[in-house]
């Protein structure tokens, strides 16, 4: 098992990242917290890319839960069904819009519990809205932060709901904020699951992951 990170590598960890990125930013379009919440709900098993290829032509028409429901479910699916589990997708995003209208007077509330309690939202997409939104320090955990904050040690956990507690309790208060989309980025983009390239990571020095790529010979280091 791999040691521990301190609280000091941390901290130099998401300065590093603070200093190459200081406000990521997450790459599902949207326009307003609805269309937020919409897209993060057809993102399940698909890429931030094929959710916003779909959502380009539907969020020109539809940007409120009545539009949605005017629309109507047949009328969505035309515009996910390159999306996958877009027939399961499509009548959650009618009901949740249908709870929007009836119980939240059109408007997507900002509290956890009432994010999870509609169809389709799970804590992970409960996160990334009071995160991206509302700019609450919510840790929203998917495939490449249970990854990275394993390899890295920075968030070790056996489940998401640990990982998502590992990185409250160990990454610094004034990194908070920004943590999740930093630690996304980096698996999305530099710790890939098969093949990390660690010869150009910016925190290789401090990782402790045990089966790192080579770095090629006569390359030079990444920068720190």
């Amino acid at each position: 098992m791999p040691k521990a990170l301190s609280y000091r590598e941390i901290d130099e960890i998401f300065t590093r990242f603070e200093a190459a990125e200081a406000e990521p930013k997450g790459e599902l379009d949207h326009v307003n917290a609805y269309t937020l919440v919409v897209a993060v709900a057809l993102s399940a098993q698909a890429t931030d890319a094929g959710v916003n290829k779909a959502t380009r032509s539907l969020f020109a028409k539809v940007q409120d839960p009545q539009a949605m429901l005017d629309l109507g479910e047949e009328g969505l699916v035309e515009h996910i069904k390159s999306i996958g589990l877009y027939r399961n997708k499509a009548k959650n995003v009618m009901k949740l819009s249908r709870i929007l209208v009836e119980e939240y007077n059109g408007e997507v509330p900002s509290s956890r519990a009432a994010l999870e309690s509609l169809p389709g939202v799970g804590r992970k997409t409960a996160n990334v809205v009071l995160n991206m939104w509302w700019g609450h320090p919510a840790q929203a955990v998917d495939t490449h932060i249970f990854r990275v904050g394993n390899r890295t040690r920075i968030a070790p956990g056996k489940d998401v709901v640990a990982v998502e507690r590992a990185v409250e309790d160990n990454v610094p208060a004034r990194f908070q904020r920004h943590a999740h989309h930093w630690l996304i980025l980096h698996g999305r983009y530099t710790c890939l699951a098969r093949k990390p390239k660690c010869p150009a990571c910016l925190i290789a020095d401090l990782c402790p992951f045990e089966d790192k790529t080579p770095m090629p010979q006569n390359a030079a280091a990444p920068r720190t």
